[in-house]
């Protein structure tokens, strides 16, 4: 397997427990190069993990959806950048993302912006009191991240291609939400196949569930490389 499709798949450790996110790591041997820890293990370990993967080589993706005064977002991401982490999320709100850019000038920490997480439908966001649809409301982020020079989006698969059409070739589009074919959706409402993201525009895929959850994590994430090098070739 080339290194093409591992650079690409961010394998989500979504486990209650840092023995259970070292376990995972360990059965993927070097099948798993790139790594995201969110909130269920940030709060019990995970951050010291995050630093221990880091200096054996792995690549992190920081899932804390920062969102809070310009100051404190700065101070947050200018500690996170100094922790060697490779990609970092916050909410794509303007004010927000143009204090994290200015943080993360010359760190090579790249930058994510959140635009409508991939658990939320049109309901959700009425709900929640918001009168744009889904795809309107995360074209009109990824436009506010491109302008705000943020290193890239999080979206669905589904928006992908058009989020790739508003942010150019050189911004990352890092889509949640992925599904192998036959496989549980669980939350997730709006979701993709890895060949198809991947077709559609996105640039990093990240799986939880189908490869940490499965009986062999191994032979998940390979099964799940290899429909990604039928596009990447």
């Amino acid at each position: 397997m080339t290194s093409s499709a591992k650079d690409k798949l961010i394998i989500g450790l979504d486990v209650p427990t840092i023995v259970q996110a070292e376990d995972i790591v360990a059965k993927l041997g070097d099948d798993g190069s790139f790594y995201k820890i969110g909130h269920q293990l940030a709060f019990v370990g995970g951050l010291e993990l995050a630093r221990d993967l880091t200096r054996s080589g792995k690549r992190i993706f920081l899932d804390m959806k920062l969102l809070d005064i310009d100051n404190t977002v700065a101070s947050g991401v200018e500690n996170i950048a100094k922790m060697g982490m490779t990609m970092l999320t916050l909410h794509a709100y303007p004010k927000a993302m143009r204090a994290a850019v200015a943080a993360a000038k010359g760190s090579g920490l790249c930058l994510l912006g959140v635009t409508v997480l991939t658990s939320m439908d049109q309901a959700d966001l009425l709900e929640a009191g918001y009168h744009d649809d889904p795809q309107t409301l995360v074209l009109k982020r990824a436009a506010q991240a491109r302008d705000a020079g943020m290193g890239g989006i999080v979206c669905s698969a589904e928006e992908a291609a058009a989020v790739r059409a508003i942010v150019g070739s050189d911004m990352a589009v890092v889509t949640p939400g992925i599904r192998p074919s036959g496989s549980d959706n669980g939350d997730q409402k709006r979701v993709m196949t890895p060949a198809d993201a991947l077709a559609a525009g996105a640039s990093h895929l990240v799986v939880a569930r189908p490869i940490v959850r499965a009986a062999d994590p191994r032979e998940a994430a390979r099964a799940i490389l290899a429909e990604m090098e039928t596009v990447l070739g």
